[in-house]
């Protein structure tokens, strides 16, 4: 319902702090990562009826959205950061590892779809 609430913050706050990571660290990654996740939920959670576009913008009450931030979306953000730590660390191996930023979107959709239907 809410779960999107975790990656969209995490986005926006590696958004903001972006030019102040070194290029080793391939923020553009995580970034992929995190808005191709966000990209695909909430218009998913539009579609089932659980975000609507007047206030309180949430078919559910307050506990239950704080409820499945922390229960579905933290892993959610967790799992998509777990993936770029393990690309960097690929990368420091193998220097001629690339990916295109729309393929990592795609990827970062996945991981998000796949833990939630883990979760929910």
């Amino acid at each position: 319902m809410a779960c999107f609430i975790a990656p969209t913050v995490a986005a926006i706050i590696v958004t903001a702090a972006r030019k102040k990571i070194p290029p080793h660290y391939h923020i553009k990654w995580l970034l992929a990562l995190l808005w191709g996740g966000t990209i695909w939920l909430i218009p998913e959670h539009i579609y089932h009826g659980e975000v609507i576009f007047y206030p309180p913008f949430f078919t559910a009450g307050f506990d239950t959205i704080i409820s499945e931030v922390l229960r579905v979306g933290a892993p959610m953000t967790i799992a998509a950061i777990s993936v770029w730590v393990v690309m960097i660390l690929i990368a420091n191996f193998y220097k001629k590892f690339q990916l295109r930023f729309v393929h990592l979107m795609v990827v970062g959709a996945v991981i998000m779809i796949l833990v939630d239907k883990i979760l929910s």
